[in-house]
């Protein structure tokens, strides 16, 4: 692990120090330094601080930049619904009940270790167990990611999340029968404070706004289309709980007595982007599992 250190001076006072630290070693990418920063790897004044920190004058920064580690996750043999592939990227639809990358309790069988089957290079950015990871959906939740196959393509996609400029629309279906056509939720997501293993609303949470369009209705429920305007982690789950209509299957924030779909009945069902390397406007929209369908053909005829 090399480590670095220097004295912030009037060419860097006021700027972040993730900018600093890019500016100064041009070759690592502006994410990858924003990890290390998250990580510990970078102290200002020998205290640990955030992306966002304002340099300040005679400010002394040490950075160590941490050792590549050797990727220990075997590839899998594991089918993989790839809707679009270049040499930059791919759109994959994940199935229900596939864990997005590696964590405790899921050591095998993520989508991780398909794509490093099917893919030689994948984005390092965040790190060895979430490879070409740009962005992440529930393992019950089905639908469209797109994945990096390399540094400088996911650097262009995180910044355009951060951007609101991709576009992700979800379906859903959810308990009650929801008297508007369309609506939106504006309501701040942070840790449930009295469940930490919980998302809820809170005074003090990120901004979170969900927009959402009645499909259908049923006799008891609602088939919905949601578009986010901020990715909270359960931003739709937990909006739709907040107010009183959760979806159906939800183990974590529906009714206890629910219809059993394998987990929440939610699907990414389209997405939308800038191609990271030619600016082209792309856009993919893919059907729900036969499960989802199953379900709404199901309500649709209770009574």
């Amino acid at each position: 692990m090399s480590k670095q250190d220097f004295i912030i001076t009037k060419e860097y006072q006021n700027k972040r120090i993730d900018k600093v630290l890019t500016d100064l070693n041009k070759e690592s990418s502006r994410s990858q330094i924003q990890s290390w920063i998250r990580d510990g790897y970078v102290k200002v004044n020998g205290e640990q601080v955030k992306s966002n920190y304002k340099c300040q004058l005679n400010d002394q920064v040490v950075w160590e930049e941490p050792e590549v580690q050797e990727l220990e996750i075997e590839p899998e043999n594991i089918p993989l619904d790839i809707r679009y592939e270049d040499e930059h990227l791919l759109v994959v639809n994940k199935a229900k009940g596939m864990v997005v990358h590696p964590s405790h309790g899921h050591r095998t069988g993520t989508l991780v270790h398909a794509l490093l089957y099917h893919c030689d290079d994948l984005s390092g950015i965040n790190g060895v167990y979430r490879p070409g990871i740009v962005h992440r959906i529930d393992k019950d939740t089905s639908g469209l990611l797109v994945v990096a196959k390399h540094d400088q393509a996911h650097e262009i996609l995180s910044e355009q999340l951060s951007n609101k400029e991709v576009k992700r629309s979800y379906e859903a279906i959810v308990h009650g029968v929801i008297d508007h056509d369309k609506a939106t939720i504006d309501a701040p997501i942070g840790r449930d404070p009295n469940d930490r293993q919980k998302m809820a609303v809170v005074d003090n949470g990120k901004p979170a706004v969900t927009h959402f369009s009645v499909v259908d209705r049923f006799e008891k429920f609602s088939h919905v289309y949601c578009d986010l305007e901020t990715g909270r982690t359960h931003q739709i789950r937990v909006h739709f709980q907040y107010i009183d209509y959760p979806l159906v299957g939800d183990p974590k924030y529906g009714r206890r007595k629910t219809l059993d779909v394998q987990g929440q009945a939610l699907h990414a069902r389209k997405l939308s982007f800038r191609h990271p390397m030619t600016g082209e406007q792309m856009s993919f929209t893919c059907e729900p599992p036969d499960i989802f369908k199953d379900t709404l053909e199901n309500v649709s005829k209770m009574y």
